[in-house]
Order: structure tokens, then C-alpha cells, then sequence
């Protein structure tokens, strides 16, 4: 099953709402909310992965032009060596994510569907592809929005920093094995290894 995490897949909410309560992701989520259940598949580090960004990536630069200001491979899938969920998160930057009438119908017409709307934080926006090859999570942020930098300095302090890749690896490892709900719920429980994590990397 295909599962959107909100905005970033492995962060918590640095303003304080986690979205832990079924009612708190129904809000957020645009048609129905999907069931996990279970827990969540890991595979191993696929070396295809960085090619399929870049199909992507070009994808969306073809349907946005210069409205596109910044298409980045986040996640863990973007981490040569981690074991990860089989979906790949792109961080796409607009001007204002807010607007969507400046960029949304460009997403639609290349495929990408609306499924999170968090106008309380950040103005994030998560689109998927259904008809992409393998599961793919668009996250839209505006310029100069906070969450960018930390999405981006997380990926490159697991790239570049081993003890902390492993450490996180053992944690997602032992979370993973457990059943959950929503997709989510896995995501907040790594909170604090992400939080410890991205403050090394400042």
C-alpha cells in the first residue's frame, strides 16, 4: 500500500502539533485516510534509486518551469547504504506553497494527486504519483521555509556521518518490526533520534 507520511517523512512537528490523533490526520488529509495495520516494510539500499529521482526531478521541472526554484531527493532513499521504505520523498520549493492555484493544476496535469494539506504548518502540501513506477512523495514548501534546510542538513548528515546513519538504521529497524496504525505514527516515534540527529548536524 502506497502511504503518505506528513511533510517530512522522519521529522516531528517543531510546532508542537504531531498529528497523533486519527481526527488530527483526517484533518489534514485530502480523501480518505489509509490504514496501515501492520508494520512497515524497510528494504535494502537500492542503487536505482538516485535515477529514479532524477526521472522525476525532470518531470517536475518539465510541468513547472521556473516556478520549480529548488527539486531535492530527501528521505532515506536519497542515503546510499540505508535501508528505507520503497518510496521516494522529493522536496519541491515554490514561491508560496499556499497558492496553490500557481502550481497545483501544472502537478495535476503530470499526474501528481493532493493528498495532505497542512495550512497550519509551513503551508506543506504532499502530492503522490499513483501511476509512478515505484511510491513516490512530493512534499511542497515556500522559499525560505524552515523545514527545507532541516530536511536537507538530516540527509546530508546521514550521507555523511556513519555513526549517526547507524544509529538511525537501529532505530528504524526496531520501530519498524512493531504493528501501526497509520504510516504516521511510525514517523513520530523516531522523533527524538531525528531531533538529536538533525541537531548534531547544525
Amino acid at each position: 500500500m502506497q502511504t503518505a507520511t506528513l511533510a517530512l517523512m522522519d521529522r516531528p512537528d517543531p510546532v508542537g502539533d504531531d498529528l497523533r490523533s486519527d481526527d488530527e490526520l483526517r484533518a489534514v488529509t485530502v480523501g480518505e485516510l489509509e490504514v496501515l495495520s501492520a508494520p512497515v516494510l524497510l528494504v535494502d539500499y537500492d542503487a536505482g534509486w538516485p535515477a529514479l529521482f532524477d526521472e522525476e526531478a525532470t518531470r517536475i521541472r518539465a510541468a513547472l518551469g521556473s516556478r520549480a526554484l529548488l527539486v531535492e531527493h530527501v528521505g532515506s532513499t536519497s542515503v546510499p547504504g540505508l535501508a528505507a521504505k520503497p518510496v521516494l520523498d522529493v522536496l519541491l520549493v515554490v514561491a508560496d506553497s499556499g497558492a496553490e492555484d500557481t502550481y497545483m493544476q501544472a502537478l495535476e496535469s503530470a499526474g501528481y494527486v493532493l493528498r495532505i494539506r497542512e495550512t497550519h504548518w509551513y503551508e506543506h502540501r504532499l502530492f503522490r504519483r499513483p501511476d509512478a513506477p515505484t511510491h513516490i512523495n512530493l512534499h511542497v514548501f515556500s522559499s525560505g521555509c524552515p523545514e527545507i534546510d532541516r530536511m536537507v542538513s538530516f540527509r546530508d548528515r546521514l550521507r555523511t556521518n556513519p555513526a549517526d546513519r547507524d544509529l538511525y538504521l537501529r532505530t528504524k529497524r526496531e520501530l519498524a518490526g512493531r504493528t501501526w496504525k497509520y504510516m504516521q505514527y511510525y514517523a513520530n516515534a523516531k522523533s527524538a533520534v531525528v531531533e538529536e540527529i538533525i541537531a548534531r548536524a547544525h
